[in-house]
C-alpha cells in the first residue's frame, strides 16, 4: 500500500532538501530591537514530526481519534500538526476567536475525544465545560508556555505535555507509523460562520493531496521559495509545497489589525518570496506602506483570499511591488479551496469595468480539474443534477463545483448535506457536487464571476438583489469607505436598503443630506439598483466582520440594525421615501 498521507509530503520534501528552512518563527528581540527567529530545517521539522507521532501513539492518540486543537502559531504547531496527521489522529481546527458558546458547539459537535491546547485553551476548556465525546477527555495534551507552567498544568488537570510526548516518542518500544488511505479522514475543518452556525466540513488525505497539487500548478510554485504565513492553516501548505515558512509576529484571530511594520521586516529579513494574506490584512499593509514609501523587490506573489479584495486595495498593494509580482485572488471555501483563480491584471484591466457597473467580481478561471456549473437559484434540497437545472452563460445562478479537493459531507449535519450535496448524473466524472452557497455567472469566455451570498440576496415584490452587484455601484462613492445591502422585512416582501461605512465619520448634517442625495443618484443610474432609497450611515463602529479573515461582512447583524433604524423613521412620522429621490435619502439617520 502506498501511503497517501497528507504527512507524506514533508517526508518528501525532507529526502530531497534536507537543509533547506522548512519553518522560522520569532520568539524574541535583541538588544538592537530586531526580532529573533528560532528555524526548523525540513530533516529537523520531520524528525520531530516523526518523534511526536511515535509519542503520541505511545500514550494512546492515534488512528481515528478526534483531537481538538487549539495550539497557536508556532515551531510546535508545525511539528505537532504533522505528528497527528502522521499518528492518523484526526485534528479538529477551530477559530479560537469564534467565542465561548460556538466553540463549546462546535467540539460537541465534532466529538473530540482528545483536547491539545495552549495552557490558556485548557483553562478556557475546564472553566466553561467544554465537554469531548460522551461529555468527557480521554486524551488532554498541554502544549506551549513554560516547562514550570506544563508541569503544573499537568498535575492540576491530568494532562500529558510535549515532553512526554517527546521521551515517550525516543523509546524503542515506540511503534511504527501507520499508513492512510485516499479516502480516509485526516482532519475536521470547521468553517467560519459568516453566514450561519460553523460546519465541520471532513477532510480526507486526498483532498489535502489535491489541494497541494492544485495550488502547485496554478500559482507556478517552485521548489525553495520562502513564504510569508499570515494565516495558520494556509501555512501547513508551505512545506508540503517545498517553500519555508516564516511566520510574522501577529495576533493571527486579528489579521486587520496587523502591525505593518512587522510584516515589513519578516519579508525585508528573510527575502519573502511568497505572501498570503486577508483582505484586511493587504489593505492596512497597502495603506500604511504607501505612506512610507515602502518597496518590496523580493515578492514575486502575493495571495489574498478569504472575501472579496477590492480593487482598490489590490492598486495599493501592487504599488509596493515589482512590476512583474503575480497578485493572486483565489476563489474557494473551507468546503473545496482553491475552485478559481485569478491575477490582478486582468481584475484590473478588462473586468474591472464591468465590476464597477455592477457586474460582480470576477474569480477567474476555474482549477484544473475542477468542474463548476451555474444552476438556478434553489433554497431547497437538490438530491440529483439535472440538465434543466443548468443555466447558460450570463445567467446568475448558484455555483456549484466538484473536484478532487471538494470535501464529500459535513459532519453530524445530514440536514446540511441534503442542502449542500447534489448527485452527478451517471456517466460524469465526480460523484456529486458541492453547492458553495454562493451566486454567480460564467461569462463566453469561460471565467468564473462572484455576485454575493445565496443567503444574504434580498428579495422583493418585483426582483432579486444581489449583494456585491449592488453594493459596488455605491462603494466608488468618494465619501465611502464599503457599504452592505440588507432585506428590511421578510423575503419575499422585502425593501432594500444599503447600510453605509464612511472613510471619515465626522461629516456635518449638510453633508451628510448631500450624501444620501449622491447615493439616490448613483442608485437611480442603474436598473438593478433604481429600486433602492434607503441608506443608513452605520458611524459608531465597523461593519461587523468574521473573525477568520476580518474582511466578510456579517450581513446578518447589519440586518436587524437597519430594520431598527427603518422603524425609527416609520414611528417618526417623516414622509415615506418613496416620495422623492431627494426626499428619500434624507430621511436616511444614522444611529
Amino acid at each position: 500500500m502506498i501511503d497517501a498521507n497528507i504527512a507524506e509530503t514533508l517526508s518528501e520534501q525532507a529526502k530531497s532538501h534536507p537543509y533547506q528552512m522548512a519553518v522560522a518563527f520569532p520568539h524574541a528581540r535583541d538588544g538592537s530591537g530586531r526580532a529573533c527567529y528560532s528555524q526548523l530545517t525540513y530533516a529537523q521539522l520531520e524528525a520531530s514530526a516523526n518523534r511526536i507521532a511515535r509519542g503520541l501513539l505511545m500514550h494512546g492518540i492515534g488512528e481515528g481519534m478526534r483531537t481538538a486543537f487549539m495550539v497557536k502559531p508556532s515551531l510546535e504547531f508545525f511539528i505537532l500538526t504533522f505528528a497527528l496527521f502522521k499518528a492518523k489522529a484526526i485534528p479538529v481546527l477551530i477559530d479560537p476567536g469564534l467565542g465561548v458558546k460556538p466553540i463549546k458547539r462546535c467540539l460537541t459537535e465534532a466529538q473530540a475525544e482528545a483536547f491539545m491546547g495552549i495552557p490558556l485553551a485548557h483553562l478556557a476548556r475546564v472553566l466553561f465545560r467544554w465537554k469531548g465525546r460522551h461529555g468527557l477527555w480521554k486524551k488532554r495534551v498541554v502544549i506551549g508556555g513554560s516547562s514550570r507552567a506544563a508541569q503544573i498544568f499537568g498535575r492540576v488537570f491530568g494532562s500529558i505535555n510535549y515532553q512526554d510526548l517527546w521521551e515517550a516518542g525516543g523509546r524503542p518500544s515506540a511503534p511504527e507509523l501507520p499508513l492512510a488511505s485516499p479516502d480516509e479522514t485526516a482532519a475536521v475543518l470547521f468553517t467560519s460562520g459568516s453566514t450561519g452556525a460553523p460546519k465541520a466540513a471532513l477532510y480526507t488525505h486526498g483532498n489535502f493531496r489535491a489541494q497541494i497539487d492544485l495550488l502547485a500548478a496554478a500559482l507556478q510554485i517552485k521548489q525553495g521559495e520562502i513564504d510569508l504565513c499570515t494565516f495558520p492553516l494556509f501555512a501547513l501548505f508551505a512545506p508540503a509545497l517545498g517553500m519555508s515558512a516564516v511566520v510574522p509576529e501577529m495576533d493571527f484571530t486579528r489579521p486587520g489589525e496587523v502591525d505593518p511594520e512587522k510584516i515589513r521586516e519578516a519579508i525585508e529579513t528573510f527575502g519573502v518570496n511568497n505572501m498570503f494574506g486577508s483582505p484586511a490584512l493587504i489593505r492596512r499593509v497597502a495603506s500604511y506602506g504607501a505612506a512610507q514609501r515602502w518597496h518590496f523587490p523580493s515578492l514575486r506573489r502575493v495571495i489574498a483570499a478569504g472575501a472579496p479584495v477590492p480593487a482598490a486595495t489590490i492598486e495599493g498593494f501592487r504599488a509596493l511591488l515589482d512590476p512583474r509580482c503575480d497578485f493572486f485572488t483565489p476563489y474557494g471555501a473551507t468546503e473545496s479551496l482553491p475552485v478559481a483563480l485569478a491575477e490582478s491584471r486582468m481584475l484590473l484591466g478588462e473586468t474591472r469595468f464591468v465590476t464597477d457597473a455592477g457586474g460582480g467580481i470576477c474569480v477567474g478561471f476555474p482549477a484544473s480539474a475542477t468542474d463548476v456549473k451555474i444552476i438556478r437559484i434553489s433554497d431547497e434540497p437538490i438530491r440529483e443534477l439535472q440538465a434543466s437545472d443548468l443555466l447558460s452563460p450570463g445567467e446568475i445562478g448558484e455555483i456549484i463545483v466538484a473536484g478532487p479537493q471538494v470535501t464529500r459531507r459535513y459532519d453530524q449535519r445530514e440536514d446540511a448535506n441534503r442542502l449542500a450535496k447534489i448527485m452527478a448524473p451517471a456517466g460524469e466524472e465526480f460523484s456529486f457536487y458541492h453547492r458553495m452557497g454562493d451566486l454567480g455567472y460564467r461569462d463566453a469566455a469561460g471565467r468564473l464571476w462572484f455576485c454575493g451570498r445565496k443567503s444574504q440576496r434580498v428579495i422583493t415584490p418585483s426582483a432579486e438583489l444581489f449583494t456585491i452587484n449592488c453594493e459596488a455601484i455605491f462603494n466608488q462613492h468618494p465619501s465611502v469607505a464599503r457599504t452592505a445591502l440588507v432585506g428590511i422585512g421578510e423575503a419575499p416582501l422585502q425593501t432594500p436598503a444599503i447600510c453605509v461605512e464612511l472613510k471619515n465619520n465626522n461629516l456635518s448634517p449638510e453633508a451628510q443630506k448631500r450624501l444620501f442625495a449622491e447615493l439616490r443618484e448613483r442608485a437611480l443610474s442603474f436598473p438593478h439598483t433604481a429600486g433602492i432609497e434607503y441608506f443608513y450611515l452605520h458611524l459608531h463602529s465597523p461593519f461587523p466582520v468574521d473573525i477568520r479573515h476580518n474582511a466578510k461582512i456579517f450581513r446578518e447583524k447589519l440586518k436587524p440594525w437597519a430594520e431598527a433604524q427603518w422603524q425609527k423613521e416609520k414611528r417618526s412620522g417623516r414622509a415615506s421615501a418613496s416620495s422623492s429621490p431627494v426626499a428619500a435619502a434624507s430621511l436616511a439617520r444614522h444611529s
